[in-house]
């Protein structure tokens, strides 16, 4: 598939103001038009675009941000290093659609004496709220911004981050922000890594040993239909096929939660979702797939 598809180059409005963009979408709403939105963070590959695609299918007009957002990261974290390169979004956007692409500055988005969060801390307990502390309270925090800005009547996010994509649809309805949230299949290369800006930290001999996490989620849900149900084996066994095919990499977690609530579960009796995090050196790698019994 290739990156540009072959049409007439779309009209794309770009705006860093958040006023400007909260009076853009007023407008829009006050004609009648419903509105889609796609959050990102940049560095957009066929997974983003994959999103950008159904959500405009999904709506007369479609947002793009593009923020890396400094509240979801850590101390110790990637933010000054995170993988950037807006004139290319910019492009990936135009032709797939996108209507009005949003670039704030930090500065824009958080004053400086900026004190109100959001967080649904029950569902982050675990998995990468409990190897991010404060990861999720930033994510929910300013898609709360960005919802309130552009008022979407979809949002659409991909499944890759799971845990993430819960989160947002309890707080949307917790807080009834009136916002449809969608959530897409993971998109994978052909040799069935998960897409992640982040992959772009891989080194040669790393990417091609990084498919092994795909292949042990494929070894678990294969035990699965052969009728193991008890995690704690299941989830020895994804370690072990780790241990022998991707030399170097530490587990960050291997857990079985129940896909809405994402509490742990100890028997897989239900549909369940093995999420897990892998380290590669410093590159930190996120995966996961629904069990079906």
């Amino acid at each position: 598939m290739p990156d540009f598809p072959n049409e007439t180059e779309n009209h794309m409005d770009l705006l860093s103001d958040p006023t400007l963009l909260r009076q853009h979408c007023q407008k829009w709403h006050s004609q009648g038009l419903s509105v889609a939105l796609v959050p990102t963070m940049g560095f957009l590959h066929a997974g983003h675009t994959s999103l950008l695609d159904h959500a405009r299918t999904r709506a007369d007009k479609l947002v793009l941000s593009i923020f890396v957002n400094p509240t979801q990261f850590g101390p110790n974290e990637d933010l000054d290093r995170y993988p950037r390169d807006l004139p290319r979004d910019l492009e990936l956007a135009r032709a797939h659609g996108v209507d009005l692409a949003f670039t704030p500055e930090p500065q824009a988005m958080y004053q400086p004496d900026h004190a109100t969060w959001v967080d649904v801390p029950e569902l982050g307990q675990g998995l990468c709220g409990a190897s991010r502390p404060g990861h999720f309270r930033g994510v929910c925090t300013v898609v709360t911004k960005l919802f309130g800005l552009v008022r979407p009547d979809v949002a659409v996010f991909g499944q890759k981050d799971w845990q993430q994509l819960a989160i947002l649809r309890r707080m949307t309805r917790d807080l009834d922000l009136g916002v449809d949230i969608v959530g897409r299949p993971i998109f994978r290369e052909a040799d069935g890594l998960a897409l992640s800006s982040r992959n772009v930290y891989l080194t040669p001999e790393e990417r091609a040993q990084a498919p092994a996490i795909h292949e042990g989620l494929a070894l678990v849900q294969g035990a699965v239909r052969a009728g193991e149900r008890d995690v704690e084996r299941l989830g020895l066994m994804f370690r072990a096929h780790l241990a022998e095919k991707l030399t170097g990499a530490s587990v960050d977690y291997a857990d079985f939660v129940h896909p809405v609530a994402m509490s742990p579960v100890a028997c897989v009796e239900a549909p369940t979702l093995f999420a897990v995090a892998v380290f590669l050196s410093r590159v930190r790698l996120i995966d996961n797939i629904l069990l079906e019994v």
